[in-house]
């Protein structure tokens, strides 16, 4: 069961990252922007053996989780630059608040989506599926864990 608890943020970890870090770079760069979803199907089918069915249900579910999180994410950026703006001797305390307080429910919208999709996602595969990605995420996690370790060690 300890395992299920890791699928949730692997599974957000392997949909969200490559096209966070895709988009840190400007979007361009080497491989020419965000994987597609293809590419990230690709990658579960890998690890997975996944049939068309589920194939075509994580299309769907990905591609929409990407165009609703593209909006949000374009949004949260312009307010954490508002937020910036707003540093100065002369600053407006409402103001502040508003668009904090707007950056605080948009990123609750933003949590409450991923583990929404995140479920809906984990619904798509079967029990050996699950417990197939719930020992790759294991190992995963281990394997930082002793990378942070080793960087520790080194830096100190």
């Amino acid at each position: 069961m300890q395992l299920t608890k890791l699928f949730a943020p692997a599974v957000a970890a392997l949909v969200f990252s490559v096209p966070a870090m895709a988009q840190q770079m400007g979007g361009g760069g080497m491989g020419g922007g965000a994987p597609s979803v293809d590419d990230q199907i690709n990658q579960l089918d890998e690890m997975l053996d996944l049939d068309d069915g589920q194939k075509e249900e994580l299309n769907d579910l990905l591609t929409q989780m990407q165009d609703e999180n593209s909006a949000k994410q374009q949004e949260a950026r312009e307010l954490q630059l508002q937020l910036g703006e707003h540093i100065q001797p002369d600053y407006d305390e409402a103001a502040i608040r508003a668009d904090a307080e707007r950056l605080g429910d948009l990123t609750a919208e933003m949590t409450a989506d991923s583990i929404i999709m995140q479920s809906q996602i984990e619904d798509v595969f079967t029990q050996e599926q699950r417990d197939q990605l719930d020992e790759a995420m294991a190992q995963r996690q281990k394997q930082m864990e002793q990378m942070q370790e080793q960087m520790q060690q080194q830096g100190g």
